[in-house]
């Protein structure tokens, strides 16, 4: 039989194989994302609890309006940025450091994993008997006369800083360490014969390739930080200290039994966090135009 499709024809055709085999990756996606993000959009835009009756945005004007409530907007990025970025900074020298590989590495790889399979709750439990004010390492310091009274660690900021440090640090690391590993070694060494110092080789040659790991590594920890609820609690001070916005839609939802305010602060609290990662890798982009661009110039 002839073929009377032409080519440009041929290549709309449907592919009816690769669309049955998605199929089933497409409904567990609507049915375990999409269905309850909708559901709790729609909660959230009515005051009962059936989500029934006119669309309202009742509940995020109480939460603005209500200094209790949106002060934790800024007490969540206290607790947040600061331990992100401390955790980034750390990462970049010690991957660099360890690109190429180093003795005992991979006894040094499995002590940083072994936070990752932990959780929260046995980091946190264990920082209470570690850190507390009668813990060992109060103990170990004023036994050594370092210290005359016990050091404030848990039950505070600090507390929960330490604790996010503790469980996602070798995350960051590991993420930056790859992206530095995948570095062509003849890239440095090629700065290097054209006469180019270590420092400059690094901010010039690595430091843009590594920068989209960097952006990422930073997004992934950042909204994991912001969204801390169970260390908050266990190692931090949830009244004051650490009353992040993760305590406050609890408390609306379960203390108050107003599910509709709580999605709503749930809402908001997504909603900074896609300002905070659309706003860090738009700045990577252009940071990564601006360096293709002086790269061009010679500079």
């Amino acid at each position: 039989m002839l073929n009377l499709l032409g080519p440009k024809q041929q290549g709309r055709r449907i592919n009816w194989e690769v669309i049955l085999l998605a199929l089933p990756a497409l409904i567990f996606v609507v049915a375990v994302f999409i269905l309850p993000f909708l559901f709790g959009l729609n909660l959230s835009l009515h005051t009962n609890l059936k989500g029934v009756g006119g669309f309202t945005l009742s509940n995020y004007l109480q939460f603005f309006n209500d200094p209790s409530q949106n002060d934790s907007i800024w007490i969540t990025f206290q607790v947040a940025l600061p331990v992100t970025l401390f955790s980034i900074i750390i990462s970049i020298p010690l991957a660099y450091y360890m690109r190429r590989g180093i003795r005992f590495e991979r006894f040094i790889t499995t002590l940083l994993i072994l936070p990752l399979t932990l959780g929260n709750v046995m980091v946190a439990q264990s920082m209470l008997m570690y850190f507390g004010r009668q813990g060992w390492f109060n103990q170990g310091l004023q036994a050594m006369g370092l210290i005359k009274d016990p050091l404030a660690l848990v039950h505070n900021w600090a507390g929960v800083e330490i604790a996010l440090f503790i469980q996602n640090f070798p995350f960051v690391f590991l993420m930056i360490l790859g992206y530095m590993s995948g570095i062509s070694p003849d890239l440095e060494r090629a700065s290097r014969m054209l006469g180019v110092g270590a420092w400059r080789t690094f901010w010039r040659v690595i430091w843009p390739l590594v920068l989209p790991g960097v952006a990422i590594a930073f997004c992934l920890n950042f909204v994991a930080n912001f969204t801390v609820f169970p260390t908050a609690v266990l190692v931090g001070r949830p009244e004051n200290q650490t009353k992040v916005l993760s305590i406050i839609a609890f408390r609306a939802a379960y203390e108050q039994n107003n599910p509709p305010l709580g999605t709503a602060i749930a809402f908001i609290m997504g909603a900074i966090e896609f300002l905070v990662v659309a706003s860090v890798l738009w700045l990577r982009s252009r940071t990564a135009k601006v360096s293709v661009l002086g790269g061009g110039k010679g500079s």
